[in-house]
């Protein structure tokens, strides 16, 4: 009979799903599979936050980001980020205008909503360092004056854990700045079957299959929601105490920031809320912490060796750590 409990909400979160639902029916038109990563791509952009898509070559990575976008009525940018490319390339620059003799400032493809930073581990640092800025505070300085983003905003980052030649790996600071690292597994063989058998079958772009879904106004509103979604002390605690134990687990070189904590906190927020609750769970918290901490943690070099991964370290965190009453 548990199962049977209802519950009512103190937040009408009935069109939050419903819009959540018809982006995931939009992006299943293409993408076979996939539904936690469908999930986690609308939970950080409930939350604001910025995605890092890793996965081998072929596995959908950026076709995924490039659906998402066309399901939003918003604005979309795609930067190919290669080895020469600039930070002005990104962010834009200074040009001097002959007609008045001053300089206009040419915005870059990053002054969008969706930016998607195509293999960003292939752009110098430098180029890289550009989005600090933009990635924290949502902004761009550029000769003295400073140019709001306008909302939403996101940038989904997309990199092959493979290829280590002409690639320029990211550094801590700016891994942080990502609310998720979302890994991409290959697909099992049902689904590769029916990936196969879609694009046996495909009329059409894949693109144009996909129809607007969520608008600009849509999206900040259920942004505004995910700040009234109830966590409960003790559920800020069992947050607290996962990430003090990343900091204390002999096993791990660098343990997770402050930044972290908050980005669980967010997460898990905006988790609920697509999933029907606004109140939030210690599963809630357990769905999100994989992809919020696996990029913030080293593993020390003789447990690297040893092979052990920074998720099975949390994994084994959220098997230890207690939930506080």
């Amino acid at each position: 009979m548990e199962n049977e409990i209802q519950f009512n909400n103190r937040l009408n979160l009935q069109d939050l799903q419903a819009s959540v639902q018809q982006v995931k029916g939009e992006l299943s038109k293409v993408i076979v599979g996939q539904k936690k990563v469908a999930d986690l791509l609308l939970t950080a952009l409930f939350a604001e936050g910025h995605v890092l898509l890793e996965g081998a070559p072929g596995v959908a990575k950026t076709i995924t980001a490039k659906l998402l976008a066309k399901s939003l009525s918003v604005g979309f940018n795609r930067v190919q980020f290669t080895p020469d490319l600039m930070p002005s390339d990104v962010l834009g620059t200074s040009i001097f205008n002959l007609k008045n003799s001053e300089f206009e400032f040419k915005k870059g493809p990053i002054f969008s909503n969706i930016i998607l930073a195509d293999e960003i581990n292939r752009a110098p640092a430098k180029t890289q360092a550009a989005l600090f800025e933009v990635m924290e505070e949502r902004q761009v300085t550029m000769d003295g004056n400073r140019y709001k983003l306008e909302a939403p905003y996101m940038i989904i980052a997309t990199q092959n854990p493979i290829e280590q030649e002409g690639t320029y790996r990211l550094p801590e600071a700016q891994l942080d700045r990502f609310l998720f690292k979302i890994t991409i597994d290959y697909p099992n063989l049902e689904e590769e079957i029916e990936i196969l058998t879609r694009e046996h079958e495909l009329k059409m772009p894949k693109l144009d299959k996909i129809t607007t879904s969520l608008s600009q106004e849509k999206i900040i509103e259920f942004q505004g929601i995910i700040n009234q979604i109830i966590v409960e002390p003790h559920l800020i605690q069992y947050i607290a105490s996962i990430i003090a134990n990343t900091r204390t687990n002999a096993f791990l070189y660098l343990g997770a920031s402050p930044r972290a904590s908050i980005a669980i906190l967010k997460a898990s927020k905006a988790y609920a809320a697509i999933n029907g609750r606004d109140f939030v769970t210690p599963e809630d918290i357990k769905q999100i912490a994989i992809p919020v901490l696996q990029h913030r943690i080293i593993v020390t070099p003789e447990r690297e060796m040893e092979g052990i991964t920074t998720v099975q370290i949390i994994n084994d965190i959220l098997q230890s750590v207690e939930i506080p009453k």
